[in-house]
């Protein structure tokens, strides 16, 4: 018998309880060392009893000689050991293939602690397909008892983890980033993260699987992170995972903290990508993708989302407009087809609240320059459908330093455009972003309720001294700032809200950029607000109010910065006499928000029981008094095309054939269901407005529809009154015809041929 079979049956005791013969292990040990050559006899000597005593059951010596396997291989590092480990792989091979937990579980054991081993030589034949494909078979075992079971799955975590630190390094191995191995070591790990809900006090298979998990990433190249994330993504798909939104939010954030920070833009442009992929999923599943984009967008660095960032917000900004679309149309599809999914109006509101929030928080990661051209980007976009939300959540936490780099003319322009745009919710978060982008020393809750301060450094305004950027700005651009706001005040439909936001401007613009020059050109402005409201009549006496009272708690706070007391003086005398005379000239009494109830108010019950008691009838007291709105009232107010339409269409369905005559008998009943035909007041200027605003707004080709639609029924009562008419001029002379007679008695006429007689061009069809 060969000295290295003696000294490898010595190490076996007769009774395996004894376990390894630790004195003939070190003669094994220091024979290898001595005889290197001999090593891989060795090896495939103890592979042979192995896999016999597994054979056999004898698992106590099978244990033994995977412990001898261990010691020798933590010992010898010499070129040889290539061959050795081809022995010891195969033996971890069998004990991994075998029906009992405890064999599986020390054959991963004996490959953990192989792993840990940095060899000298790199193998050009090691193959670790097999223990990727059975180490993740492991991870979603489904064993019996749930003790073995956890530990199965625990060995094979450690298992794929083995591996990764095996071959990661090695370029000589098959390459693990490889999606045959990704695909399906990613999704082992993703299932055992999973469990912690379904685990009650047992965290060390999730900490161990979120360790590996980790570890993994951590090791990605940059051309590898595809291949490493992509897993994730069918994984979150095949198991409806966006819809819930909290473990897809997870596995991104430990992606994004776990890979290198110049590879995150990698992570979010295939989140973005996947959600374009996602179109036409449902609104909970796109919710989903984009929660995870907007939490990995806070994680990434700053500017780190590289050259494509306009392409990223392109792609948010065009599924929100999707959104829009599919809210507007109900359907996914361009034509509505009997399969198409059916839309939920809620759900798709929520997914454009996500993006917007989503939007928000990328541009709260971009430096000055970039938020002003994504800003501008969004603007140019403007006219789609839900559009202006984005826009306010990019100014979000806008801080900025340079005036002239956060408001190039490119930018300001078009946005001071749209304070003069009729909808008066545009105009309020148009006024916002200017706001936030000026306020860079968060000024702006100082001057919010707008009153009357006695003394203005109880706001504790931090002012600093102009810069020359500051200066350069306001000369170039200061002109066409005051003019937008004094056209602002102008706005009819102007509310509280409006003027609160024009006075925050004012004040930032004062406290923010003003110089000397500013300071006196604010003045005048403020003044000329004034003169406005005293001589624009048109506007609402709301308005005019509102306006005094803006200028008012303006000069209040201008006066007090500049510092000069006789105009402060003066300002103050001024407020003290409208406080007497005219506080509703004042923002205290015009500018807040008042619910007007209780004390304040007439009580109709009341009145009814005192009326009541004196005799009186208080039966139609019980019902409220509504104004029958007349054909001439509504022309005299309507001042545009869409007004006039919408009257000759409201008449003609009034006055249609159809109707009855107006000589009909008039009877109580008629009288008392006409009057309950007609609307009440406000409803009838609501839709009197909504009918301007169509005319006005909307496409020429969804009027000509609007209107061809309405027109259709009188155009056919005119078409039927010329034919009757046309008829009746007829008879009076008949035309020949073709029998020849004439029918009136007045003799005959020669016969005429049908294909010759002439016909009217409205008889002919």
């Amino acid at each position: 018998i060969p000295r290295y079979k003696r000294l490898v049956d010595n190490i076996f005791p007769e009774d395996p309880e004894d376990g390894l013969v630790k004195a003939n292990m070190e003669k094994l040990t220091f024979y290898a060392l001595s005889a290197p050559e001999k090593l891989d006899r060795i090896g495939a000597y103890l592979s042979e009893r192995l896999s016999r005593d597994v054979a056999r059951h004898r698992y106590g010596y099978v244990c033994i000689a995977m412990e001898a396997l261990d010691q020798l291989l933590m010992a010898c590092h010499c070129q040889s050991i290539n061959l050795f480990v081809e022995s010891f792989l195969t033996m971890v091979r069998k004990l991994l293939e075998a029906d009992k937990p405890n064999l599986q579980i020390l054959g991963t054991n004996s490959f953990v602690k192989f792993a840990n081993i940095e060899e000298d030589t790199a193998s050009y034949h090691r193959s670790y397909d097999f223990f990727v494909s059975r180490f993740s078979e492991m991870c979603h075992s489904s064993y019996e008892d749930p003790d073995s079971r956890t530990k199965i799955r625990m060995a094979g975590i450690r298992g794929l983890q083995g591996v990764v630190r095996k071959t990661v390094n090695d370029e000589l191995q098959a390459n693990i980033w490889d999606p045959q191995h990704m695909d399906k070591i990613v999704p082992s790990l993703l299932f055992n993260l999973q469990q912690e809900e379904d685990r009650e006090g047992e965290g060390d298979p999730v900490e161990l699987t979120e360790r590996c998990f980790r570890e993994l990433l951590g090791r990605a190249a940059y051309d590898n992170i595809k291949n490493a994330v992509k897993p994730v993504l069918m994984h979150l798909d095949n198991h409806s995972l966006w819809e819930s939104k909290t473990f897809a939010v997870r596995c991104f954030t430990i992606i994004m903290y776990s890979i290198q920070s110049q590879h995150s833009h990698l992570v979010i442009q295939q989140l973005l990508g996947h959600l374009d992929a996602n179109s036409k999923n449902s609104a909970r599943v796109r919710a989903g993708i984009v929660e995870v984009i907007s939490e990995a967008a806070v994680i990434e660095a700053s500017g780190s989302i590289g050259p494509t960032v306009l392409e990223v917000f392109n792609t948010l900004l065009k599924q929100l407009r999707l959104s829009v679309d599919y809210e507007l149309t109900g359907s996914y599809d361009s034509f509505a087809n009997m399969g198409s999914k059916v839309i939920k109006v809620h759900e798709e509101r929520q997914l454009q609240e996500a993006v917007i929030k989503t939007i928000g928080s990328f541009a709260n990661t971009l430096p000055t320059y970039q938020r002003s051209e994504v800003m501008l980007f969004i603007i140019g976009k403007i006219p789609v459908p839900g559009m202006y939300p984005a826009l306010g959540s990019v100014t979000a936490g806008f801080q900025s330093t340079n005036i002239l780099t956060a408001l190039p003319t490119s930018f300001l322009d078009p946005l001071l455009s749209f304070t003069l745009m009729e909808d008066a919710e545009i105009r309020l978060l148009v006024l916002d972003i200017l706001i936030s982008i000026i306020d860079r020393h968060d000024n702006r809750h100082k001057f919010s309720p707008v009153r009357i301060i006695s003394d203005i450094s109880v706001l504790k305004l931090k002012v600093d001294k102009c810069s020359r950027q500051d200066n350069l700005f306001m000369k170039k651009h200061s002109q066409r700032l005051y003019r937008h706001i004094y056209l602002a005040c102008k706005e009819e439909s102007s509310v509280q809200r409006h003027f609160e936001s024009l006075h925050t401007l004012l004040g930032l613009i004062c406290v923010e950029l003003a110089n000397e020059e500013v300071v006196v050109d604010l003045i005048r402005l403020a003044l000329a607000l004034q003169d406005l409201a005293l001589t624009e009549e048109a506007l609402p006496v709301y308005n005019r109010c509102a306006i005094h009272a803006l200028s008012a708690a303006y000069l209040n706070l201008i006066s007090q910065l500049t510092t000069v007391p006789t105009f402060c003086q003066h300002v103050h005398e001024v407020i003290e006499s409208r406080k007497k005379l005219v506080p509703f000239l004042l923002p205290e009494d015009v500018l807040v928000e008042k619910k007007v109830e209780g004390e304040v108010l007439f009580v109709q019950a009341k009145i009814a029981e005192m009326l009541g008691g004196s005799g009186y009838n208080t039966e139609r007291l019980a019902t409220p008094y509504i104004p029958q709105i007349t054909d001439e009232d509504r022309l005299s107010k309507r001042k545009s095309i869409g007004d006039t339409v919408s009257l000759q269409l409201e008449m003609e369905s009034r006055n249609s054939p159809e109707k009855e005559s107006t000589a009909e008998q008039i009877t109580f009943e008629t009288l008392k269901q006409a009057i309950d035909s007609v609307n009440v007041e406000e409803l009838e200027r609501e839709r009197r407005r909504q009918v301007v605003e169509r005319f006005q707004t909307a496409p020429f080709e969804e009027i000509a529809a609007h209107c061809g639609a309405r027109v259709s029924p009188m155009l056919s009562h005119v078409i039927d009154t010329c034919s009757i008419s046309l008829s009746l001029s007829l008879l009076d002379r008949p035309p020949p015809s073709p029998s020849g007679s004439v029918g009136n008695g007045h003799g005959r006429s020669h016969s005429v041929p049908v294909y010759e007689m002439k016909f009217p061009d409205l008889c002919v069809y």
